[in-house]
């Protein structure tokens, strides 16, 4: 019996060890088919990603204890400890994917820092170790990890390409308009037209200070994309390039635009370029409404320079489709002007068309009262004064624009000596620059001379050409008169009038000459003949003797002008080159 016992527990004990065999090769089997499910779905994954081209979730930090070593190891021992704590991420299928490294002593190498070391610059970090290692150190996998994620950087842009750049500007001008490493973005304009566009904090504060204090100033921005709905598109774009390359790429459909926004984020250099830009291609087309734009962007330079332009070309400048669209303000800075180069009533007929255009944008009727209305305070500096009544009668008396006291107030103004006090100015205009010039022909001032209604008068010549814009006359001797006086200037040979006024001047009972002025400039041409009329209607005056024949005048900002006096024959009040009225001619060059 003891033997049959030995022989059931000896059996019983074989097949228990079995079963226990058994068990444990299926538990083998197991975890090796799991492993290898592993194994498999891993492969898979990182395929995928790679194929995206997107980052991996970071591994779980691997112990510093287990990757300690040495800083100067080479990148291929050092890959090789990497491989060895991580045997189930470096699969033969992984050799493309993007990967994700363990904070390590391994990405510290050649000053790159761990926490941005991942998958997405790993062939960064690598490429620029081998460059202190040698080209040659690197092991087979770590070359198939940069030319697998070669094409990856940031933005779609391809890898390296900071080598090609070799400057500054070259490596900021590649990044304008780009989603490369960019951090924020706007969205320029208004739609249909709106507009996504990328850039870069830090360049942008560095060229801005509007831009510094909205991205790191204490009220900063926490948003990535800013809406700035006020701006063109174009115009920051061209902003954007300027800051970036230092080039200015503007044209005049976005000058105007481009110089707002340069206003609006604080960037003078560019301003000082769109101005530039903008006195380069002034002309009379486009002067009334660059100076509306400079007189809104506060460029006192650039409205100076328009409103020269307007003078120097107030015809071809009042007929520019411009100058309808022109504000209330700017009219008036226009008509406040004494050298506007043109008749008083095409003056007046160009404000009428203003009035009525005004009127439609305000959605009014063009009625003469409408239009008194929306004209304000620009009625009034019209110098109706200035015309000559027929000039008046046909056109401004007939407007209905006048109110009926004020048309027979200029009327009486017109034809009745004394003149009546009115509202407007008869203040001529004159369109030349530069320095007012008077020569006098006389020596010597005598009293009484006396008028019976005929002219004084005195031939003149030139020897350049030159603007008379009026003369100088000898006053009453009997104290403080107002005369009535019509100065003409007529030429010689034609006998056409080139210029007149028919106007009055008060004197103070001194010797001294008062001024007469034309209502416009009268060109007078070299070596021509021409000739001085006036006729005073009032009390004996003091008189010029001991006359010259010959006068040269000399000025440092006009050179010399040369004047040639002889007797004007003919119905003449005793004027002559010796003695008589009309000592001054007024004039520029």
């Amino acid at each position: 019996m003891d033997d049959n016992n030995k022989q059931n527990r000896k059996e019983k004990r074989n097949e228990r060890d079995k079963n226990q065999n058994t068990a444990e090769d299926a538990a083998k089997n197991q975890s090796a088919s799991t492993r290898n499910s592993s194994n498999t779905a891993n492969q898979a994954r990182y395929t995928t990603q790679s194929t995206a081209q997107q980052q991996v979730v970071q591994s779980p930090p691997v112990s510093m204890a287990t990757q300690s070593h040495d800083e100067s190891q080479p990148i291929s021992m050092l890959s090789s400890n990497l491989m060895r704590e991580n045997p189930h991420n470096l699969t033969s299928t992984s050799q493309s994917a993007a990967l994700s490294l363990p904070s390590s002593p391994f990405v510290h190498m050649q000053g790159v820092s761990p926490a941005s070391t991942t998958a997405s610059n790993l062939p960064s970090a690598l490429a620029a170790s081998s460059l202190s290692s040698g080209a040659n150190s690197l092991t087979d996998f770590e070359k198939q990890v940069i030319s697998a994620s070669a094409s990856m950087g940031h933005g779609n842009a391809p890898y390296n390409w900071q080598s090609s750049k070799t400057s500054v500007k070259d490596r900021l001008s590649y990044l304008y308009n780009t989603e490369i490493m960019s951090d924020i973005h706007f969205l320029v304009g208004t739609l249909p037209n709106q507009q996504r566009i990328p850039a870069h904090k830090f360049i942008l504060s560095v060229g801005s200070a509007v831009f510094d204090a909205q991205f790191n100033g204490p009220m900063a921005t926490t948003e990535d994309v800013v809406e700035i709905p006020d701006v063109e598109p174009g115009a920051f774009l061209a902003l954007l390039r300027f800051l970036y390359t230092d080039e200015v790429q503007i044209c005049s459909d976005t000058v105007m635009t481009t110089l707002y926004t340069a206003k609006k984020y604080a960037v003078p250099s560019l301003e000082k370029a769109c101005v530039e830009f903008l006195k380069r291609n002034l002309s009379s087309d486009n002067a009334f409404l660059l100076l509306t734009q400079a007189r809104l962007f506060d460029e006192p330079q650039l409205a100076a320079l328009c409103l020269e332009t307007i003078d120097k070309n107030t015809t071809e400048a009042l007929v520019a489709d411009g100058f309808t669209d022109i504000d209330n303000d700017t009219l008036c800075v226009v008509l406040e002007r004494d050298t506007l180069g043109i008749r008083e009533c095409k003056l007046f007929a160009a404000v009428c068309r203003w009035a009525e255009a005004e009127c439609r944008r305000k959605n009014l009727a063009p009625s003469p009262e409408n239009q008194r209305s929306v004209l304000g305070r620009c009625l009034r500096l019209i110098r109706f004064p200035l015309m000559s009544v027929e000039e008046f009668a046909q056109g401004a008396a007939q407007s209905r624009l006048l109110e009926d006291r004020e048309v027979v107030q200029l009327f009486l103004y017109f034809t009745v000596n004394p003149k009546p006090q009115i509202s407007f100015l008869d203040v001529p205009r004159c369109c030349l620059t530069g320095k007012e010039q008077v020569v006098s022909r006389f020596c010597q001032i005598e009293s009484r001379w006396g008028y019976s209604g005929t002219s004084d008068r005195i031939r003149f010549m030139v020897n350049r050409r030159i603007f008379v814009v009026g003369f100088g006359l000898y006053g009453s001797i009997h104290g403080p008169t107002e005369y009535a006086v019509n100065i003409q200037i007529i030429m010689s040979e034609s006998t056409k009038v080139m210029g007149q006024n028919d106007t009055s001047f008060q004197c103070d009972g001194s010797n001294s000459t008062f001024r007469v002025m034309f209502k416009e400039p009268v060109e007078i041409l070299p070596n021509c003949s021409y000739t001085a009329c006036a006729t005073l209607k009032g009390p004996d005056s003091y008189y010029g003797a001991k006359g010259l024949r010959k006068v040269t005048h000399e000025s440092v900002s006009s050179g010399k002008v040369t004047f040639q006096f002889t007797y004007a024959a003919g119905n003449n009040n005793g004027t002559s080159v010796e003695d008589g009225q009309i000592p001054e001619i007024i004039f520029y060059t």
